[in-house]
């Protein structure tokens, strides 16, 4: 059983988590200060599996308590919770050696999810494993989000992967279609089979079927030796066909007749050979037009289709940009060995106005971009302003943090203008939390009537 140290001063919120983590099975101890942690970690911090720490806290904040582990040469799991507004000061714990961090107000299943990350980290660096697993690979790289369009699509994830179900994955491109495939497979009952990857659109027509189901030697001119399909490289795992769409009408012959009997028959062979998989298809095109045209199978798509995830786009996710944003500004420090703290107040509102055609794809690369270019702790406007384009784009929101009371309404107005009404962006654009965006808002009696 993991043992779990929460470091929260709010009584009431540590006693509801404790009770929540002891029910999903861990031993949980609190503290309300740092002082407090400190002395339970004296008296036996290499009983502890991870420490969960709030980053204010009365005597001193998480880095403190970050600082003390690691001068006493204690490397427990170190998970910091924050208030959104404080993102910066989650990636400054993070450089300081925190794992990971997660935003108030908790979702609980994402923190479990974090905590299972952390301790299965743990224990394969105290293992000699050479590689980490498909799953690790999985979390490290890839952010769920909070917006209720995530919880929704995730919630279809947790519903669908455990089934022997066919999905179909609808979404524009750059919206994380691969990464969901994924995480279908790892919720999976072939979650410890391979995943196996194909891009149809890249599929030459007169090779595909062999790319797809393999041949024998001497079955075409080049065919100098066997070779191995996806379909037999899936045995016992999961295939995933992105642009599934592009598959030429015979290939999709043999591709219903694979689904239907899970049986293939590699070009230029005399017997059938079976496998073991789960289909999992993924395009950007609208198939239901493609069947009315008479370029895709009606009864390959019915198949394929039994169960049908539609991806969001970036500019449907609300304040998931911000977390994505983060997020990949995160792997681009490791990536180009940088250490960015964020993004200006009016970065933030440069990305808040732009529409994100390429979703999720562009936005890692305009971070990437704009670290490479930045020159101060934080992502600034002109560090944007080669990527984002966009006439409305161009020209930062004229809300700034909030400094002076005499205008402290005026800015809030700006924000909540500027954001459609969004108190959660609106916050972060003025760098405070929620809570205080909301008593501010009380305060000057800005509730719409």
């Amino acid at each position: 059983m993991a043992r779990i140290l929460i470091v929260e001063d709010d009584l009431t919120f540590a006693t509801m988590l404790r009770t929540w983590l002891g029910k999903k099975g861990f031993h949980v101890e609190t503290a309300g200060r740092v002082a407090g942690a400190v002395k339970m970690l004296k008296e036996g911090g290499e009983g502890f599996d991870l420490i969960l720490s709030d980053m204010r806290l009365p005597d001193h904040d998480g880095l403190h308590l970050l600082d003390w582990l690691h001068r006493q040469g204690l490397a427990t799991p170190f998970i910091v919770m924050t208030s959104y507004a404080e993102v910066q000061n989650a990636v400054l714990a993070m450089k300081s050696g925190a794992c990971d961090y997660i935003a108030k107000p908790l979702q609980p299943e994402l923190l479990l999810q974090k905590i299972n990350d952390a301790l299965a980290q743990t224990a394969t660096a105290k293992t000699v494993t050479t590689a980490p697993t498909e799953k690790q690979e999985l979390s490290s790289s890839y952010l769920e989000g909070t917006s209720e369009a995530a919880r929704r699509l995730y919630g279809y994830v947790s519903l669908v992967a455990p089934t022997p179900m066919s999905v179909l994955i609808l979404g524009a491109s750059g919206t994380g279609k691969e990464n969901i495939a994924h995480r279908i497979h790892t919720q999976s009952r072939l979650c410890d089979g391979p995943f196996v990857a194909i891009d149809c659109g890249a599929l030459a027509k007169d090779v595909a079927a062999s790319e797809l189901f393999g041949h024998v030697k001497g079955a075409f001119t080049g065919a100098v030796s066997d070779k191995r399909g996806a379909f037999a490289e899936a045995d016992g795992g999961t295939l995933f066909l992105d642009e599934v769409g592009n598959l030429s009408y015979d290939v999709q012959v043999q591709l219903l007749r694979a689904l239907q009997e899970h049986r293939i028959r590699p070009v230029g062979a005399t017997r059938e050979t079976t496998v073991d998989f789960r289909l999992v298809c993924a395009t950007n095109e609208n198939l239901a037009h493609s069947v009315s045209q008479g370029t895709f199978r009606e009864d390959l798509y019915h198949r394929i289709n039994e169960f049908t995830i539609q991806m969001p786009e970036l500019k449907d996710r609300g304040e998931d940009l911000f977390l994505f944003a983060d997020f990949f500004l995160r792997q681009a420090n490791k990536e180009l060995d940088r250490n960015l703290l964020g993004f200006s107040p009016e970065a933030s509102a440069m990305l808040m106005r732009h529409t994100w055609p390429g979703n999720l794809r562009e936005l890692k690369n305009v971070v990437k971009r704009a670290a490479l270019l930045a020159r101060t702790e934080y992502i600034l406007p002109d560090d944007l302003a080669q990527s984002i384009s966009t006439p409305q784009a161009a020209t930062p929101a004229p809300v700034l943090p909030l400094h002076d009371a005499g205008s402290e309404a005026e800015q809030i107005m700006q924000a909540l203008k500027a954001t459609g009404g969004n108190k959660s962006r609106a916050a972060q654009m003025l760098g405070i939390d929620r809570k205080t965006l909301y008593n501010k808002i009380e305060k000057y009696d800005l509730s719409p009537r």
